[in-house]
């Protein structure tokens, strides 16, 4: 079983798939992933610490989560069940993400108006991340095995993206800045291999001399 080169989310299929008609939607909801997580992994990390620390929203409306949205939706339509499925489920995530955060989030942490208040409002707010990262780490762990039969690059997304998750889930639910710290570090690795992964759906899917590897299937 070969690897698709200009498809990074496709696994191989035994005979030649007919052809769709339209542009391989993985890039776009690769790289809408990946900047995505690297606004939110590089708050995790403490390296927003002149900013807001909400650069992340926005784009967890507009480009994390509509973006992979839409790529999910064009891979229902070339049929690829894997990719429609990771994408629209990551698409929603993040619009789920942003709508926790300025429904729940925001109005618990403004209603503290004292000390004692604002720590109990933390760590529900905390409590709440962990849960929702949990629910999100399950449903990766069996994206993350089916991932084992596209390629190595999808493979590496889906495995960062595990590590964030447990480490994150943990980290909230102990109340440990520490391990979110940790959590944003790996976060950043996962958008990395992601953008990387995005960039060679597009490289080979242009077919010009500029080709990067995805590698082969674990399982083939």
């Amino acid at each position: 079983m070969s690897v698709s080169e200009d498809h990074a989310v496709q696994p191989s299929p035994a005979t030649p798939a007919a052809v769709s008609g339209i542009a391989d939607p993985a890039p776009l909801g690769l790289g809408a992933f990946a900047l995505t997580t690297f606004l939110l992994s590089a708050k995790n990390a403490g390296w927003m610490g002149s900013a807001t620390g909400s650069a992340f929203l926005g784009y967890a409306f507009a480009y994390g989560g509509l973006g992979q949205l839409l790529a999910g939706m064009w891979e229902f339509r070339n049929r690829n069940v894997f990719g429609s499925t990771a994408f629209s489920s990551y698409g929603a995530f993040w619009i789920g993400l942003g709508l926790w955060f300025q429904l729940v989030a925001v109005p618990t942490l403004t209603a503290a108006k004292t000390p004692a208040a604002l720590a109990a409002a933390g760590a529900q707010v905390n409590h709440d991340i962990g849960w929702i990262l949990l629910a999100w780490a399950i449903f990766n762990t069996y994206m993350l095995i089916l991932s084992t039969q596209t390629n190595a690059a999808v493979f590496a997304v889906f495995l960062t993206l595990e590590i964030t998750e447990i480490i994150l889930f943990i980290g909230n639910f102990a109340g440990s800045s520490g391990l979110v710290k940790t959590g944003g570090y790996v976060g950043l690795i996962t958008a990395l291999v992601a953008w990387y992964t995005s960039a060679a759906g597009v490289a080979n899917g242009i077919g010009g001399r500029i080709l990067l590897p995805v590698g082969r299937p674990l399982i083939a």
